[in-house]
């Protein structure tokens, strides 16, 4: 996870009769500019911060077509049933559940024909596993076989990971900031009283690699402005 760094800016309400003078001001022509406080009036300081966090794709599909020619509607069915089942068994023995795959068949008539077209399509989500799959698939089938190359996507479920993952970690990032900035005024760093996301973007993150292959990774971005209350320290210590 790469962090940018933040931005600090402190706001410190004076107290009541405090006073300022500002020669640059325009307008006060140099004049002394008083301040009131209110009672409920607090101590504030405000940050923004900003992470950057990536992840590689979690899923990928692998897509194995074959099709064939019969001069009857059973031939051709049953031919093609065989290869489907060798298939399925295939991905059975290798642990790929029902839910995780498709099948599909295309029956049409040409040319005094049966031609039929299968396609099987698999979700994997354990790489290793896949390399295995297709392997043996390669291996066992005909070239009237073919097993696609994978294609990789990140799920819903590692995007809204990724979103929340990058937030937290500005968030984070701009607490520990605020908290060096009140230790050096003097202060003690409170609870926070706003917390808002300004910006949030995803990109193409390159490829990234593990387990035997490249897979591509979306890199997300995360700014945040954030208001914490300030303490004085010697509020914070126990009468003895």
């Amino acid at each position: 996870m790469a962090i940018s760094p933040s931005r600090v800016f402190a706001a410190l309400l004076p107290t009541a009769g405090d006073i300022y003078r500002d020669e640059n001001e325009p307008g006060m022509g140099g004049h002394t500019v008083t301040v009131q406080r209110t009672q409920n009036s607090a101590r504030e300081v405000q940050v923004t911060g900003s992470a950057e966090v990536s992840c590689p794709a979690d899923r990928a599909t692998v897509s194995v077509s074959f099709k064939n020619s019969k001069e009857s509607v059973n031939d051709v069915t049953n031919s093609i049933s065989r290869r489907v089942e060798y298939i399925l068994q295939t991905l059975r023995q290798h642990h790929v559940k029902g839910e995780e795959l498709t099948v599909t068949r295309h029956i049409y008539r040409a040319d005094d024909l049966y031609h039929m077209e299968a396609l099987v399509m698999v979700v994997f989500s354990d790489f290793g596993q896949m390399e295995r799959v297709c392997i043996v698939l390669l291996e066992k089938l005909d070239k009237s076989v073919c097993v696609s190359t994978p294609h990789f996507y990140h799920s819903e479920e590692c995007l809204g990971l990724l979103r929340r993952s990058v937030c937290v970690a500005a968030v984070e990032n701009a607490r520990l900031k605020a908290s060096e900035m009140s230790s050096m005024l003097g202060q003690t760093l409170g609870h926070p009283l706003l917390v808002r996301e300004e910006e949030a973007t995803e990109r193409d993150g390159g490829r990234q690699g593990g387990e035997g292959v490249h897979r591509p990774s979306i890199s997300a971005t995360s700014r945040v402005f954030v208001t914490f209350n300030l303490r004085h320290k010697d509020r914070t210590r126990k009468k003895i």
